[in-house]
């Protein structure tokens, strides 16, 4: 998986009912763009380091979805 700052990471509910959470890439530990991420929450403003799963995918703005 590769980011960029200004990429969502969408993270995918793991159980029947669980809601997507959706976050900005504000930070990157690598150059490359590998992970962690460091990711600012859409539904609660937090700003976390995320290593991300096989739940999660990345969209860039272009991204048309």
């Amino acid at each position: 998986m590769i980011a960029q700052v200004g990429d969502r990471i969408i993270v995918k509910g793991t159980h029947v009912g669980d809601a997507s959470r959706v976050g900005v890439v504000t930070a990157l530990r690598h150059p490359d763009g590998t992970p962690p991420y460091e990711v600012r929450w859409l539904d609660d403003g937090h700003i976390g380091l995320i290593f991300p799963g096989p739940e999660t995918h990345v969209e860039h703005p272009a991204d048309p979805d």
